[in-house]
């Protein structure tokens, strides 16, 4: 954690993540309660997702908008 403490959470998977035109297969932790999950780094970029800072959402990359582009570096 951000605080220094350790946590530990059971991890499961795979779990398949779609959005519109999208999909990415990710791990995930399971949380206590009702906490909100996020979404991570990677499975955005997987999915070649952004978040559009004005509307606050997560939109298709409008420069690839029919497929994901990955950068492999």
């Amino acid at each position: 954690m951000a605080d220094g403490s350790v946590q530990e959470y059971d991890v499961v998977g795979p779990i398949h993540v779609k959005f519109k035109n999208r999909t990415a297969i990710c791990s995930a932790m399971v949380l206590q309660g009702d906490n909100e999950p996020l979404l991570g780094a990677i499975p955005m970029e997987e999915m070649d997702v952004l978040i559009h800072p004005r509307r606050q959402e997560l939109i298709v990359n409008p420069e690839h908008p029919n497929y994901a582009q990955l950068s492999l570096k």
